[in-house]
C-alpha cells in the first residue's frame, strides 16, 4: 500500500468538507466526492494547495451507478482505497402533516440510498485491492432520538444506523468495519436551515429555533464542524480497528447512552 486514500461524499463544505481536510492532515489522499463540481473542486485545490493530495470526483450518491463509478475513479487515480465516508445527506424540516411523496423520495434517496450504494461500491473495491477498509456513515443525533418536525430526516438516520449494523455483521469476515457517526448541533449551513424553518413555523425568530435544538447540550456550546472530523478521524484511523456496528455520538452531551 503506497498511501491510505480516502473517499468522502458531501465534501464541498460543512462536516464533509472538515473531514477531508482532517483526513488529509491525518496523511490520507483524498477523493473530494461532491454533486456540486464548483465547490468540490475549491475544496480539492485547497488541500492540494495546503500541501496534501486530492482530487475532485463528481457524483450524485442517489445513483448506484455513479457512486461506483466514482470510486473506480478513485482507485485509477490514486491506486488504492482504504476508508469510505458515506457523509452527504439532506435535512429538510418536515411537520408529519406535510410530508410528500417526492420529499420522502428525495431525502431516502439522498440519505439512505447512498449509504447503501457507497457500501456496496466500497466493498467491491476493497475485494479487488485484496485486503479491509473502513466505512463510516453519517447518522445524527436525530437519528439516535428522534427530534420534533424532523420525520423524514430522522426516520433516514435511524435507518442508516440499522444498516451500519447489519452491514458490520456481514463485512466483518472480509475485515471490513462499518461505524457511523453522529452529530449534534453543529454550526453548518443545513443546521441554521433547520432551526430556520422550525422557528418560522412556531411563529419565532432563528434564536429560538436554534435554542429548540441546542438547549440540552451539557458541555454548553454548538459543535464546530471540527469537532466533527476529529471523531471520523479515530474511526478512520488504526485506534478504531477493534470497533464495528457502533454509532459514536458527537453531541456534546446531549444524551448518554
Amino acid at each position: 500500500m503506497s498511501k491510505k486514500v480516502a473517499f468522502v461524499t458531501g465534501s464541498g463544505q460543512g462536516i464533509g468538507k472538515a473531514i477531508a481536510q482532517r483526513l488529509s492532515k491525518d496523511g490520507f489522499a483524498i477523493a473530494i466526492a461532491n454533486l456540486t463540481e464548483e465547490k468540490g473542486k475549491k475544496v480539492a485545490d485547497e488541500i492540494n494547495n495546503d500541501g496534501g493530495e486530492a482530487i475532485f470526483v463528481q457524483v450524485d450518491v442517489s445513483d448506484r451507478d455513479q457512486m461506483f463509478n466514482a470510486m473506480n475513479e478513485t482507485v485509477k487515480h490514486f491506486g488504492d482505497l482504504n476508508v469510505v465516508v458515506n457523509n452527504a445527506g439532506v435535512g429538510p424540516t418536515t411537520p408529519i402533516d406535510t410530508i410528500t411523496p417526492d420529499q420522502f423520495d428525495f431525502v431516502y434517496k439522498t440519505n439512505v440510498s447512498s449509504v447503501i450504494w457507497g457500501t456496496q461500491a466500497a466493498k467491491q473495491q476493497f475485494e479487488k485491492l485484496g485486503h479491509g477498509g473502513k466505512i463510516i456513515n453519517a447518522t445524527s443525533q436525530a437519528g439516535v432520538v428522534g427530534n420534533p418536525n424532523l420525520a423524514l430526516y430522522s426516520g433516514s438516520k435511524f435507518a442508516i444506523r440499522g444498516i451500519t449494523q447489519s452491514t458490520a455483521r456481514d463485512l466483518a469476515p472480509l475485515d471490513i468495519t462499518v461505524n457511523a457517526f453522529a452529530p449534534g448541533i453543529v454550526k453548518t449551513p443545513m443546521m441554521m436551515d433547520i432551526a430556520h424553518q422550525v422557528a418560522q413555523n412556531a411563529n419565532k425568530d432563528d434564536e429560538w429555533g436554534m435554542k429548540t435544538f441546542s438547549k440540552d447540550i451539557a458541555l454548553g456550546r454548538l459543535a464546530e464542524s471540527s469537532d466533527i472530523a476529529n471523531g471520523v478521524a479515530f474511526l478512520a484511523g488504526k485506534d478504531s480497528d477493534y470497533i464495528t456496528g457502533q454509532t459514536l455520538e458527537l453531541d456534546g452531551g446531549m444524551q448518554f447512552h
